[in-house]
């Protein structure tokens, strides 16, 4: 079965397991730059919907398909969230952003509802309603 997966490996090209260099984008420091700065913008607009006591951070790593990006959130109590995504880079001219606002700012509001969710079921258990 592994012939037939991209990652056996082509015999004298590429070791099963790795990938051909051709195919990891290699991107150049204007698309860096636009992609520090949009993940940056992903990291202050989920910092505008949460309280201070959240701490917001972010990285972006090389993988085996090109960068990945991961956004995560720490809230005061529970459990910590993320979101990890591949951009497409190959397809974003120097002058345009590699991720567009509309997807900014839906991975912002999703980190930020699954942070506040985590504080809520955390603290369910201690807290009595005041109404039902």
């Amino acid at each position: 079965m592994n012939g037939n997966t991209p990652y056996a490996g082509l015999p004298g090209e590429t070791g099963a397991g790795q990938r051909a260099a051709a195919d990891v984008p290699d991107l150049s420091r204007a698309q860096k730059r636009l992609l520090h700065r949009d993940v940056s913008r992903i990291a202050a607009r989920t910092r505008e919907f949460l309280p201070d006591e959240y701490v917001v951070d972010s990285d972006i790593s090389s993988g085996l398909t090109g960068p990945q990006v991961t956004v995560a959130v720490r809230p005061p109590i529970g459990h910590a969230v993320s979101a990890g995504f591949t951009p497409d880079v190959d397809e974003v001219p120097a002058a345009e952003e590699v991720i567009t606002a509309a997807e900014r700012d839906e991975v912002a509001r999703g980190l930020a509802a699954s942070a506040a969710l985590q504080v809520k079921q955390a603290v369910s258990d201690s807290v009595t309603p005041t109404a039902k």
